[in-house]
């Protein structure tokens, strides 16, 4: 199985297929796993990258909390690409995924062909509205602390994960998942790469998310897939890959 290091830290990932490179990101608490119909449909036309980011699935979780951070995420995406030589690809990812997919962009324009942002939010201008994600995000830590691994959710993407430590989904909690800052909102007006806006119809939390999203990304594509949770790939997967298939086919 393919890991890289970095600074002692094993991250996994894989690799399916060949043509154009798209990278995709797990939401928290779920895996790469989540994406298993994804590459399935995608890997005969494009190189699909899937990974665990730090503290899920099999890559490691280490102790120090130091370790978990929003810039240690998108260093890791990058570092990912590298391994591959791959200069310049598609970014996509669900939940947390789609959020560290924008912090990439901003961190890594010219290396963003196009972003892919499913069931996910752009963070908040608003401190009070972060702060009250971060008491969402440090009661998710302490479930962990307390329960371990039978604190995780029943998202459909979460029920297909493998998990090796509830410390380390924990510890992503507060360093990952938890927000604390508004740069990456506050960076949508500056996209200029074609970007995807989707979102399952039922996935309620993150409805005003989308339309804001959409609104704010210039030139956006916005889909709703019907039927669907916040799993919208998961939920109603023929609808999800025809939009993702439809919006790579037409990137110039």
């Amino acid at each position: 199985m393919p890991f890289i290091d970095r600074d002692g830290v094993r991250i996994f990932y894989e690799a399916a297929g060949d043509g154009p490179p798209v990278l995709l990101s797990h939401g928290y608490s779920a895996t790469s796993r989540m994406w298993q119909g994804q590459v399935e449909a995608l890997a005969p036309r494009y190189r699909v990258i899937t990974w665990d980011m730090r503290g899920h699935g099999q890559s490691d979780s280490p102790d120090d909390p130091a370790c978990y951070s929003e810039a240690h995420t998108v260093t890791d995406m990058a570092a990912i690409l590298d391994a591959l030589g791959i200069d310049r690809a598609v970014i996509g990812g669900l939940s947390l995924g789609g959020y560290m997919s924008l912090a990439f962009h901003l961190a890594h324009p010219g290396r963003t062909r196009a972003l892919m942002l499913f069931d996910t939010g752009p963070g908040y201008r608003n401190p009070a509205g972060r702060e009250a994600w971060n008491r969402t995000a440090e009661a998710r830590a302490v479930a962990f602390e307390t329960r371990g691994l039978e604190a995780l959710g029943p998202g459909a993407e979460v029920r297909i994960a493998q998990h090796r430590s509830a410390k380390g989904l924990a510890l992503a909690a507060r360093g990952m998942l938890a927000q604390f800052d508004a740069r990456v909102i506050e960076s949508l007006e500056t996209i200029r790469v074609p970007t995807l806006v989707l979102v399952g119809e039922r996935d309620e939390p993150f409805l005003g998310a989308t339309d804001y999203m959409a609104a704010k990304i210039p030139g956006a594509q916005k889909v709703v897939i019907p039927g669907a949770g916040h799993a919208a790939n998961i939920d109603n997967p023929a609808a999800f890959n025809a939009a993702v298939e439809a919006f790579l086919a037409a990137l110039p």
